[in-house]
């Protein structure tokens, strides 16, 4: 875990090494160890270490090629590096140090662009050309590092780094709120969109690549995780999970520094973990409310039956509440998905004792594992009924009061296109609406939004095409900015073995039949990590990370917290505080359960309070 930020074709007459060094103060959490600059006449490099691989200086950036013609500041890991850098030593490439970055500068000298097809890893990196005056952008292929963009300056220079809040830093940047960000955010519960929430803020997307000369912007698509299933066996897939995951996780275990892994109750992490073998394994839960928000027994028990030292802390409501400005601080937008809570602290309770952590992210997505992928056995029966009378029951139910029956009418007669948007929906869209000022109003339609990505996987089944809709939206705009953001913020790695290239070229090729059936979701997979958990841990119900929030927003004190920021006049600014106050009341007297939308308000006004209000 490092960071990094930069600018390029300034027009500031200010000394640029003292502006990059403020720029890298605000991500020195990334990167505790030490820090380092490069500046031209056209372009500005910082960087800050958090050591990993290789501790010595020789590894330390921004790093150099061998006749200083290229410049490098790369964060993530390159796991093959090993084999990439005996490839290149034979091609006569001199290396100075034994760390896993120096093949990504060596790999472009060599490979040029195609270097990414190159490596198998994270990483978001930027490579400076001394003589050509141009700049190569590159992104992982699942959107694990994050990378950020902006020509939103005064000056028209171009800014680029690991994360926004050190773009404020810059003299030239313009801090404004991108207005269109906030309408598909209260349905979505995550920056969906790739501009971010500061306006002319762009993220480059994941498996993209861009290139940069003199203010000229070049962005090119290098990958795509697309499935192609291949016929075959249960068993035969079941035995290729077993062998590429044990790989993954031994490419993902090579470190310098101390290597734990987080474990819930279910069974990714738990696969992983049983795979890593670690010394340590870290967990958080909920101790109140009967303690059904809490999986840290379960994790003790298989960590006791493993062997392993297990650690784990309970998170009060309090805590929680006085942290979330500073976790929102640290994701750079708002983010209402309640688990970002529990991982922030999960976070803090692993730096305390390792430096690099294996989690299980991705395996749900790759492998079919979401609930929503699932079709339950009486909507089964509904869809042998025709279409054409599925169709018009179900447009008929949509505008009748919604409860139970009339939302499984609806669903039942519409494409999945229609109905799914990924693992969250907060809001409906018109409900949205309802609580927007007009002057928000105007951000694009979920549709438009989702319609780009299944566009691309039409022929596909539903299955799939949730599945691709989630790898494009969801996983790296919620599931994996926040694991980057929340580890970084203490000062650790969060490595995700699932989310390797060669394993989703396997996953790519399993029949649908295999990821999700009437008996399991990830089918395949809860077969092969039987091979190393008991079979209660590999077929337990997904829980994910739960939150009791609906709990707290029926205690007097946090009520009295929410309602007060709902009636602050930020909440005038862009809600009916109307409509607003009225879910917070509802909930709290048990009417209904607004507890999402109201959180998720309530995340959207806590951050612009931070970033727009406090952060001058």
């Amino acid at each position: 875990m490092c960071g990094f930020v930069g600018f390029a074709d300034t027009t500031l007459a200010m000394e640029r090494e003292e502006i990059i060094r403020d720029m890298m103060d605000t991500i020195i959490h990334r990167g505790p160890d030490s820090g380092g600059v490069f500046t031209d006449k056209s372009v500005t490099f910082g960087f800050r270490r958090l050591k990993i691989i290789d501790l010595s200086e020789e590894a330390s950036q921004p790093m150099y090629n061998e006749d200083r013609t290229l410049v490098m500041v790369f964060n993530g890991e390159i796991y093959n590096y090993q084999e990439l850098k005996s490839e290149l030593q034979e091609k006569g490439h001199i290396f100075k140090s034994n760390t896993d970055s120096e093949v990504i500068i060596h790999g472009y000298e060599e490979y040029g662009s195609d270097i990414v097809h190159k490596i198998r890893g994270m990483f978001a990196f930027s490579i400076w050309n001394i003589k050509k005056e141009e700049m190569f952008l590159a992104r992982d292929h699942f959107g694990i590092k994050p990378l950020y963009y902006t020509q939103n300056t005064k000056d028209n220079s171009f800014i680029f780094g690991s994360e926004i809040k050190s773009f404020l830093k810059h003299p030239s940047f313009i801090k404004e709120l991108n207005k269109e960000a906030l309408r598909p955010y209260l349905t979505f519960q995550y920056p969906v969109l790739d501009e971010t929430f500061f306006k002319g803020v762009y993220k480059l997307k994941p498996a993209h690549y861009m290139m940069y000369k003199k203010g000229n912007i070049e962005i090119k698509r290098y990958w795509d995780p697309m499935y192609d299933e291949k016929e075959n066996s249960l068993e035969h897939y079941v035995n290729k999970i077993k062998e590429i995951v044990a790989e993954s996780v031994k490419y993902h275990r090579i470190s310098d520094v101390s290597v734990g892994s987080f474990l819930s109750g279910g069974v990714d992490s738990s696969y992983i973990t049983s795979l890593l073998m670690p010394n340590k394994t870290f967990s958080v839960g909920f101790s109140d409310y009967e303690k059904i928000f809490n999986e840290t027994n379960l994790a003790k028990d298989l960590s006791d039956m493993l062997g392993i030292e297990n650690h784990r802390k309970f998170i009060s409501a309090d805590e929680a509440f006085e942290a979330l400005s500073t976790i929102l601080y640290h994701m750079d937008e708002p983010q209402s998905n309640p688990s970002v809570v529990p991982l922030y602290f999960l976070s803090k309770l692993a730096s305390e004792h390792v430096t690099v952590v294996l989690s299980g992210e991705g395996a749900d997505e790759l492998f079919g594992g979401y609930a929503w992928y699932e079709t339950t056995p009486t909507m089964a029966k509904y869809k042998k009924l025709p279409y054409f009378i599925r169709r018009p029951v179900s447009l008929m139910c949509k505008s009748l009061p919604r409860n139970r029956i009339t939302n499984f009418l609806v669903k039942g007669g519409q494409k999945v296109e229609e109905w799914f948007i990924g693992q969250a929906k907060v809001f409906e869209e018109a409900h949205a609406l309802k609580v927007l000022k007009d002057e928000f109003k105007k951000g694009p339609s979920v549709q438009s939004i989702t319609s780009k990505v299944y566009d691309k996987v039409r022929n596909q089944n539903d299955v799939t095409k949730m599945q691709y809709l989630d790898m494009n939206l969801w996983m790296p705009g919620d599931i994996l900015l926040k694991a980057d953001k929340m580890s970084s913020a203490h000062s650790i790695e969060l490595r995700v073995p699932f989310l390797d290239k060669e394993v989703m070229a396997l996953a790519s090729q399993i029949p649908v039949k295999y990821r999700v059936n009437m008996e399991n979701s990830k089918y395949a997979l809860r077969i092969a990590a039987k091979d190393t958990l008991p079979s209660e841990w590999a077929n337990r119900t997904k829980v994910g990370f739960p939150v009791p929030i609906r709990h707290w927003l029926k205690e007097e004190k946090y009520y009295n917290m929410i309602k007060e920021m709902f009636k602050s006049d930020i909440a005038k600014e862009f809600f009916n505080t109307e409509e607003i106050l009225k879910l917070a009341d509802e909930h709290y007297t048990g009417k209904a359960n607004h507890a999402r939308q109201i959180w998720t308000v309530y995340v959207f006004l806590v951050w612009y309070k931070r970033f727009f209000i406090e952060l001058k």
